[in-house]
């Protein structure tokens, strides 16, 4: 009877065991979300979505590009996330299905209302800000005489990058909150000759000045499915009778995965104390000219468009009408950004040999494997080949 006992009560902690192994596997890759496996005491729950990781999150900027990612990875890990909305509720439902029923929390606010913006903090451990866009938003005015209408600015960049984010750090140090983490980007500059690069520059130098220990992340152009880089040549060679490039697309950029950049966020959002006061440049593996990018875009997507070199001023006057649209596909501050190098400042090498106490951490100090273009690319830009994926197929049609 003992015997049988002892069987019974083997078989059932090994069930039990492989259910919990179970529960865990629903969360990303084991290395970037290392609390799946090695639960914390303050954790409570089966692990994954349905934990509760122990930590408040407030995220600004989370339906952005990179925010969906980082949200997927805050819901996997049972994280309590308040999210800043500032506009329909509509626009971002689709962040819901990431989180555990009651661990998500969808706040409205202004970024011109401090006490909004207040409540969205609440008591939350720590903040994400991924606010910012690449062309300054705007709306039409009336106005008299003829053509009756005019635009003006909604928020400048001066506006988005650099006093959101000083008041954003300003209520993190009058609140208490433990962390704050600023993403910012590689290509900000103090004498950049593109006002989105400068005013980058000067949101981290606000956000420094009023929170000396926030956490800085500066990724380089991202990629992915929705990313403004690859996805644009393939669009503009759809969309326009040419393609321009600019300085003879000569200027070099270093782009990184995006979802790289959100493991990278998951790994601070882990562990913020060792990431205090420090900077985490994220960037890809290779570099490339735009003109290279061009070529490989164009390989995948199967497109033959004319390409058309421009001067910096010259493309900066042909690109302005494009910039009065909605979501314009270029502006002439991203002629700016795009005739300039937007790539790390030193080597991997060089990043390795600088003092632990002084270093600035990159995506493989955070042991965070680096996804090259070549492996995602071909995923999302097949869509624009005459007769999609297949069309290469022979019989398929």
């Amino acid at each position: 009877v003992l015997t049988n006992l002892a069987t019974m009560l083997a078989s059932r902690v090994a069930f039990s065991s492989a259910r919990s192994i179970s529960c865990r596997s629903l969360s990303t890759t084991a290395p970037t979300v290392p609390r799946i496996l090695d639960r914390r005491t303050n954790e409570t729950g089966p692990g994954g979505r349905g934990s509760d990781a122990g930590l408040k999150v407030a995220v600004f900027g989370a339906s952005g590009f990179l925010g969906r990612y980082v949200c997927c990875h805050l819901g996997t890990n049972g994280f309590m996330t308040y999210i800043a909305n500032r506009g329909d509720d509509l626009e971002m439902r689709f962040l819901k299905p990431m989180f555990e029923l009651g661990r998500s929390r969808f706040t409205f606010y202004s970024p011109r209302d401090r006490d909004s913006m207040a409540e969205v903090i609440a008591d939350a451990d720590l903040v994400i800000n991924m606010t910012g866009k690449y062309y300054e938003t705007k709306h039409l005015i009336e106005k008299e005489g003829f053509p009756y209408f005019d635009y003006t600015e909604n928020y400048k960049f001066q506006e988005a990058n650099v006093d959101f984010p000083k008041v954003l750090a300003e209520l993190c140090t009058e609140m208490q909150v433990d962390n704050l983490i600023h993403v910012s980007s590689m290509s900000a500059n103090a004498d950049s000759k593109c006002d989105w690069s400068r005013t980058k520059f000067e949101g981290e130098m606000a956000v420094r000045e009023a929170y000396p220990w926030a956490t800085i992340v500066r990724p380089t152009q991202m990629f992915g499915p929705e990313d403004k880089i690859l996805n644009w040549f393939a669009l503009v060679a759809a969309r326009l009778p040419v393609v321009p490039v600019f300085e003879g697309g000569e200027a070099l950029t270093q782009p990184v995965y995006a979802v790289n950049v959100a493991d990278a966020i998951q790994k601070i959002v882990d562990d913020p104390e060792s990431f205090e006061g420090r900077t985490v440049d994220c960037f890809g593996p290779q570099d490339y000219s735009y003109n290279e990018l061009a070529k490989f875009v164009y390989d995948i997507t199967g497109q033959e468009p004319t390409m058309v070199d421009l001067p910096r001023d010259v493309g900066k006057q042909v690109v302005k009408p494009i910039s009065m649209m909605g979501s314009p596909l270029i502006t002439p501050d991203l002629v700016d950004m795009w005739c300039e190098d937007f790539i790390p400042s030193m080597t991997q090498e060089e990043y390795d040999a600088q003092p632990s106490s002084k270093k600035n951490f990159t995506l493989k100090d955070l042991g965070v494997n680096v996804v090259p273009m070549e492996k995602v690319a071909f995923s999302y830009l097949h869509r624009f080949r005459d007769g999609g994926h297949f069309s290469l197929e022979k019989g398929y049609h």
